[in-house]
């Protein structure tokens, strides 16, 4: 059999294609941050990471040109061996301190983060406990990894307890969850899963990757709920509120150490280069100087949900400037997102395997810098499709 068969058989997107209801892989000729421009179609964005709208932030651009003019383009190796700039020890020490941790680490992505992160510590003997919600690259890194990989329901810390209760004392244990939930837009409950990881002898880590510069003032969900200082391992990506490319693990001095010389993510990939160093360097100095930008961002999310529930629809437990609305048949959702489209909305539908089969739905996100007339249009066309639809 050739290896390739699978792939000349294999036609599900195409198909798709084919009734011109694709959504992936959709070009944009021009992005202004809260509006984008497709096929010579502006469109109002909601399905953007650009939490805090810094991406076209005059300090952050400014910042990236400057330090490409005078570093260059790339390190053009791995931070192991020639791709350490004195500029990423320092920004290490920064997030460190920003997050309350002893020492971080940068990587070139927030998905090598969890590559790295998870199968550098998690041994042959050990056990890896994770949300059922938890993004991919948790559940990669945990396949990565020469340990066992167990799961609980989501958010529920009866059976959280139940599958730490089952494990062997002598073994390690890491559980790991998002700090917000990517698809679904709700907190981890982190004040009753910490006594859970007590009890049991587990280390936790928070996958922070999008409530960084969103809760906690922008220090994230540990921040917000308090407990910070009984988390284990923070980890945080740039791709998101600080408006550049990489991410990072936070937490205790020798854990760093140790992940910094195992992590195959790290030490076999080249370094972050220095214009998205830069950019994150001052994406921070605007969190800390515009905390306005946050508070921005938290009330458009509070605003939107109540009003997209208050029309109808579903928008699941979210608590964040993510909101589901959530559709349940997939063919529904392809064609939701389709009208949308067609009148000048973009959002993300997501379909299984991302969600449960029951579950497909449109992913929307907000920024800081939408305006009350953009939140009116939007809110306009959901209601005009979603009646079109019976979706209401």
């Amino acid at each position: 059999m050739d290896i390739f068969e699978k792939c000349w058989t294999w036609t599900e997107a195409k198909d798709v294609m084919a009734t011109g209801f694709y959504p992936y892989f959709m070009p944009l000729d021009e992005t202004e941050g809260t509006e984008v421009t497709i096929g010579g179609k502006k469109l109002v964005m909601i399905g953007s990471n650009n939490y805090l709208g810094l991406t076209t932030h005059p300090k952050v651009r400014e910042a990236a040109i400057k330090a490409t003019s005078q570093f260059g383009t790339s390190c053009t190796g791995s931070r192991f061996l020639n791709g350490t700039l004195a500029w990423h020890l320092q920004l290490e020490e920064r997030l460190a301190d920003y997050l309350e941790k002893e020492k971080a680490l940068i990587f070139s992505t927030g998905y090598q983060v969890n590559l790295g992160t998870i199968s550098s510590l998690v041994g042959r003997n050990d056990q890896v406990i994770t949300d059922k919600d938890d993004h991919a690259s948790i559940v990669d890194g945990c396949r990565l990894s020469f340990g066992k990989m167990r799961r609980f329901r989501h958010n529920d810390m009866q059976d959280l307890e139940r599958v730490l209760g089952r494990l062997p004392l002598e073994c390690g244990k890491l559980v790991i969850v998002d700090g917000v939930f990517s698809m679904g837009g709700d907190i981890a409950p982190l004040p009753e899963m910490i006594p859970l990881c007590k009890k049991y002898n587990a280390r936790l880590m928070v996958d922070d990757a999008h409530s960084i510069g969103v809760l906690g003032g922008g220090r994230g969900t540990a921040v917000e709920l308090g407990v910070n200082e009984d988390v284990d391992l923070v980890m945080g990506t740039f791709s998101k509120s600080f408006a550049s490319l990489g991410g990072f693990i936070a937490g205790s001095e020798p854990v760093i150490h140790f992940v910094q010389h195992h992590a195959r993510s790290l030490i076999f990939s080249a370094s972050m280069p220095p214009g998205n160093v830069a950019a994150v360097w001052a994406a921070l100095d605007v969190m800390i100087e515009e905390p306005e930008r946050i508070e921005r961002v938290n009330q458009i999310g509070d605003y939107m949900r109540q009003e997209l529930a208050a029309l109808g629809f579903n928008t699941g437990s979210s608590q964040t400037p993510i909101i589901p609305i959530i559709i349940g048949d997939r063919d529904a959702t392809f064609l939701t997102w389709r009208l949308l489209f067609e009148e000048g909305v973009y959002t993300n539908p997501v379909i299984p395997p991302a969600v449960p089969a029951e579950l497909s739905l449109l992913r929307t996100s907000y920024m800081a810098t939408h305006t009350n007339e953009q939140m009116q249009f939007v809110l306009e066309k959901f209601e005009k499709i979603g009646k079109m639809l019976d979706l209401i």
